[in-house]
């Protein structure tokens, strides 16, 4: 039993011997690639480094700057987060954090790149380089917010404008509406005035070419109404003189 124990222990080191060879064989292609700035190949390489070894710091951290070199941020800031959760030494830590400020930086994700310098600073204080990038980081959140403000504004101003636009159309076309149906009374009155107009002229020359001729002129019923209520006041001032002139007669009469 100790010897299987002891055999089995060897085995065990014997493998973890190989695959820290062929992790560091990867790590160091992934160099090469880097350096001649072949990032495809450097990631490859990176990658199945961290296959051997998956809680390596060195393996996310050097996969991470190659895919910040390939200009994929987001991708990019997951693996220098797990090189700087796996990290124990502090500058390695730092270093970390520090790509992974810059990550967000390029991303324009400026809140989240000044909280990665801050996290650097912490475990590398007083650090020159990261001290820089956290108060350009600052500069360009205040920039941010700034355009975005304007923007908003502008927004706000085009939208209030489109909003005036659409209410001003609206009282046009409302206005225009109302005025529709009286303009076309207008327009069918007119024509009825000027038939008016006309047959009124037509029975005046017509009148007029009646006297003219010496013709009689058939009455209308107004005329007559007229005519006859004439004749009923004269008859009644006949008849009144009639009786007046018997009165004086029988008082003449009487006299006698």
């Amino acid at each position: 039993m100790k010897k299987s124990n002891i055999l089995f222990a060897i085995l065990l080191v014997c493998t973890s011997t190989v695959f820290a060879q062929s992790e560091h064989k990867l790590l160091r292609k992934g160099d090469n690639a880097y350096f001649n700035q072949d990032f495809t190949k450097a990631e490859e390489s990176y990658r199945k480094a961290i296959e051997k070894n998956g809680n390596g710091h060195q393996g996310s951290y050097n996969l991470g700057n190659a895919i910040y070199n390939q200009e994929r941020y987001e991708e990019a800031a997951k693996h220098f987060e797990k090189a700087a959760q796996n990290a124990t030494d502090p500058t390695q830590k730092s270093n970390a954090y520090y790509n992974l400020g810059n990550t967000h930086f390029k991303a324009q994700d400026f809140e989240k790149s000044i909280e990665s310098y801050i996290k650097a600073l912490e475990t590398k204080p007083e650090d020159p380089d990261t001290q820089h990038n956290l108060n350009l980081a600052k500069k360009m959140k205040e920039l941010q917010q700034q355009q975005q403000q304007q923007q908003q504004q502008q927004q706000q101003d085009q939208q209030e404008n489109n909003e005036e636009q659409q209410q001003q159309e609206q009282q046009q076309q409302q206005q225009g509406e109302q005025q529709e149906p009286q303009d076309s009374t207008q327009q069918q009155q007119e024509p009825q005035d000027q038939e008016g107009e006309q047959e009124d002229q037509e029975m005046q020359e017509g009148e007029e070419e009646q006297r003219d001729n010496g013709e009689e002129k058939d009455l209308n019923k107004e005329e007559a109404r007229q005519l006859l209520q004439i004749m009923d006041d004269e008859e009644r001032k006949v008849q009144e003189k009639m009786r007046k002139a018997q009165g004086q007669k029988a008082k003449k009469e009487k006299d006698w």
